[in-house]
């Protein structure tokens, strides 16, 4: 496990800081002479996010336990992350790192709208796309920036809640310590850069699937409508992402189940950009192969065999005693419970061959068409189409699952009904498949038909995105409560340690210390 080690991390910190820093005072590409539509596309290459929030994000949800303070494989961060603590501590996970990142990408989609413009504006198809594919960066990287360090959009409360400064010039940087404004008009923003690209963007690369198409800008449109409460629009997006026949869209988990199984295989095979399920493939300075790998990395806080045994993976579910296409694989030993999916490749960047030091990297898929399907019943049920829903969450279910049972409304409503919410237990720490549910938008009573189903939604996609870090957002948008507890040796729950209540302020992680020195208003806090 030489690679696995934290030791290879903390070897190249200092590099990483020293690089990381100059976006404070030199945006990136400032000296370029973008006088071509040539040297557009290349410098557009580069407005795609290199740092990811999967590890943040995953970590802070309920898809992770703690293993106790006498397991030693963890860290400061990962420790405060965990914890929902502000984050002192910087690495290439950290949210100070996906912070610069992202506003490093912004200015750079920035400087390629601005040399449009200085070449009479989007006139050739090529700069139409250009155009496009610059918008679409743009917003998506605000769009991530909100989801993660502001509350959930709502509109009851969003016209007030901090947002993050929406950058559309290149020449602004951070040190100008722009407003924050709100939620609301963060997410006004985005939409309209989403609407102004979507007319815009095109398939016409050499490597599809690494940049913003038609196909994964429709799966971004259908995401972002879907938590800007505009139901109507996520359908109508992901229909056109989906098409008349979206089986044909779905990763092939049969397919998966004959491959040999060996995790580099499957999750070189995961990550296919010839796959029809992956709509946008992302690269990443990330150790997400690491922690959900066969690796004791950073195992402290882990998905474990009692979460995918009572919450997930293999819980019991609707589906009965069917197995699943792809079952998950379990690493259990001293200091180590692990039951993951093998999804996301662990790769490795040498910096220095000779010393042995460089960067753990991955590739993800930031849009797939079967979370997208998922997105689309979620509309479904929340405008009532319950039929429409259960169709959906069938297919989603016969794709993953050898089962070739149909659900129906009722079928729904009755399975859910007849299992306890999480918690309700004395002490408050033994789980199920369901939650309590509290957004701010209505969702009738519990145990009721819109309930239920959307129990159903919300546990399917949680299997569907385990460790991708997408059960983070669910957590936010529908207040579901969070319990953090210690898993004893005899892997059950032994001690409650800490809960995440449905308005809890932590939920918004914080600003980075960096932007909070240089200005940026601080998220507030208990």
């Amino acid at each position: 496990m030489a690679k696995g080690s934290g030791f290879l991390l903390l070897s190249v910190a200092a590099f990483l800081l020293s690089g990381c820093d100059s976006y404070l005072d030199e945006l990136p590409d400032n000296r370029t002479e973008l006088t071509s539509e040539k040297k557009i596309q290349g410098l557009l290459t580069s407005a795609y996010l290199s740092n990811d929030p999967l590890y943040v994000a995953e970590l802070m949800s309920d898809n992770m336990d703690s293993y106790g303070p006498t397991n030693p494989n963890t860290n400061r961060f990962s420790d405060q992350v965990y914890n929902w603590q502000d984050v002192t501590e910087s690495d290439n996970q950290s949210p100070e790192r996906f912070w610069e990142d992202c506003y490093v990408r912004i200015a750079t989609a920035n400087k390629a709208l601005e040399a449009i413009d200085e070449m009479g504006g989007a006139t050739t198809e090529t700069l139409r796309a250009c155009r496009g594919e610059a918008l679409l960066c743009r917003a998506y990287a605000h769009f991530m920036l909100a989801n993660l360090f502001c509350m959930a959009y709502n509109k009851e409360t969003s016209a007030t809640d901090l947002g993050i400064a929406y950058m559309t010039h290149s020449s602004e940087t951070l040190d100008e310590n722009p407003s924050r404004g709100n939620v609301k008009q963060v997410y006004e923003q985005i939409e309209k850069d989403i609407l102004e690209a979507l007319p815009l963007v095109t398939s016409n690369y050499s490597v599809p699937k690494y940049h913003f198409t038609p196909k994964s800008a429709y799966a971004f449109a259908c995401r972002f409508y879907l938590y800007y409460e505009q139901w109507d629009k996520a359908i109508e997006y992901a229909n056109l992402c989906l098409g008349s026949t979206p089986e044909t869209m779905l990763r092939d988990w049969s397919y998966m189940a004959t491959m040999t199984q060996d995790y580099t295989a499957i999750t070189q095979h995961y990550i296919d950009a010839s796959l029809n399920a992956n709509l946008l493939l992302l690269t990443s300075y990330s150790y997400m192969g690491i922690v959900f790998g066969p690796y004791r990395f950073l195992s402290r806080y882990s998905h474990g065999k009692y979460l995918a045994r009572h919450e997930d993976g293999e819980a019991d579910n609707i589906w009965g005693s069917a197995p699943l296409y792809q079952e998950m694989s379990t690493y259990a030993a001293t200091n180590l419970d692990k039951t993951i999916f093998w999804k996301l490749p662990y790769m490795f960047e040498y910096y220095d061959a000779v010393a042995g030091t460089g960067y753990y990297r991955t590739v993800y898929p930031a849009f797939t068409s079967d979370e997208t399907l998922l997105n689309r019943a979620e509309a479904y049920v929340l405008t009532g189409q319950y039929e429409k829903a259960a169709a959906d969450l069938t297919l989603w279910m016969q794709n993953f699952v050898q089962t070739t049972l149909v659900l129906t409304p009722q079928l729904i409503q009755d399975f859910y009904n007849a299992i306890d919410y999480s918690y309700s237990d004395e002490r408050g720490i033994e789980s199920t498949i369901k939650k309590h549910l509290n957004p701010k938008f209505d969702i009738g009573e519990e145990g009721g038909m819109k309930e239920a189903m959307l129990q159903c939604v919300l546990g399917f996609r949680r299997i569907e995105t385990l460790q991708m870090g997408q059960r983070w957002y669910d957590v936010k948008r529908y207040g579901i409560e969070i319990v953090r507890r210690i898993i004893n040796a005899m892997g059950e729950p032994e001690e409650r340690t800490d809960v995440l209540k449905q308005d809890d302020p932590r939920r918004a992680v914080q600003i980075p210390l960096k932007p909070r020195a240089a200005g940026v208003v601080p998220n507030p806090r208990k």
